[in-house]
């Protein structure tokens, strides 16, 4: 039984951050339990206030307490760990719901290629979110997060929320803080380089240097990118190590000096 077997049982609310409820939420999730004490606790008080403010909605037989839901709002402002209060909170200020789904769900998709050739297929998908809509997540896909393994459907989905803090479509290119010292351009340089590299390596039909899903669309290649550097840092800095270090200045965060200090564990490691 994973984790979400083991928090997820009922509905329940508390009024004020418990460390008791917390502790154990840490303890169960790799990537949370790789976090300094400081941090931890940061990030305990943030997604204890994010689970207060969101509407939590399920559909089937899906079920969850609060417990589950400080998980899934822990990884959501993990992003978010290394702002201030004020730019941490207005991260995620469109948010208003979480959908929790008992498994992936299909979407009829359109799409026009560079020749002008519309396409039409059925996709499959772990997640799913839009300007102020609602952020749906697939039981199964959560279940699989928290871990070191660089699949996190949190992590990607609260990107595309980082993403549409400055536009109602998912672009790839999120607000900057004022006192960033990422620049715009600096932004575009550096991605538009892996966006150019992930292309050529499709064009030679050779496998691509990070998850493929990253080369379909700008949005996708930034939450993609996101995942990875923070449940696989060494991996993004192998293959593009100037776009590790971009991120690490734009979130406040060393996730591969983290990494490096704490060896990576899957979750069933860690349920004893």
């Amino acid at each position: 039984m994973g984790w979400w077997g083991r928090l997820g049982r009922r509905r329940s609310h508390a009024p004020a951050f418990d460390p008791d409820v917390w502790r154990p939420v840490r303890q169960s999730l790799p990537l949370l339990a790789a976090l300094t004490d400081a941090e931890a606790e940061r990030l305990g008080l943030r997604a204890w206030a994010l689970t207060q403010r969101l509407r939590w909605s399920a559909a089937g037989e899906v079920e969850f307490d609060l417990p589950a839901q400080l998980a899934i709002a822990a990884q959501a402002c993990l992003l978010t760990l290394g702002w201030n209060d004020a730019d941490a909170e207005a991260a995620f200020a469109n948010v208003h719901e979480i959908v929790l789904l008992p498994d992936a769900f299909h979407r009829q998709v359109e799409e026009m290629d560079e020749a002008g050739v519309m396409h039409e297929y059925v996709d499959e998908r772990a997640g799913e979110t839009s300007w102020r809509g609602p952020v749906a997540l697939a039981i199964p896909e959560i279940e699989e997060s928290g871990d070191f393994t660089g699949y996190n459907v949190v992590i990607h989905e609260f990107a595309h929320q980082l993403d549409l803090g400055n536009s109602q479509d998912v672009d790839g290119f999120p607000p900057l803080a004022a006192n960033s010292d990422v620049t715009a351009q600096a932004w575009h340089r550096v991605f538009t380089a892996v966006w150019d590299d992930l292309q050529a390596h499709l064009e030679r039909n050779a496998p691509t240097p990070i998850d493929d899903y990253a080369a379909t669309h700008p949005g996708e290649c930034f939450a993609v990118c996101c995942e990875l550097f923070f449940t696989a840092p060494d991996q993004l800095h192998a293959v593009y190590p100037e776009l590790l270090n971009l991120l690490e200045r734009y979130f406040r965060q060393e996730s591969l000096a983290r990494f490096g200090r704490n060896p990576p564990a899957r979750n069933d490691q860690l349920q004893g």
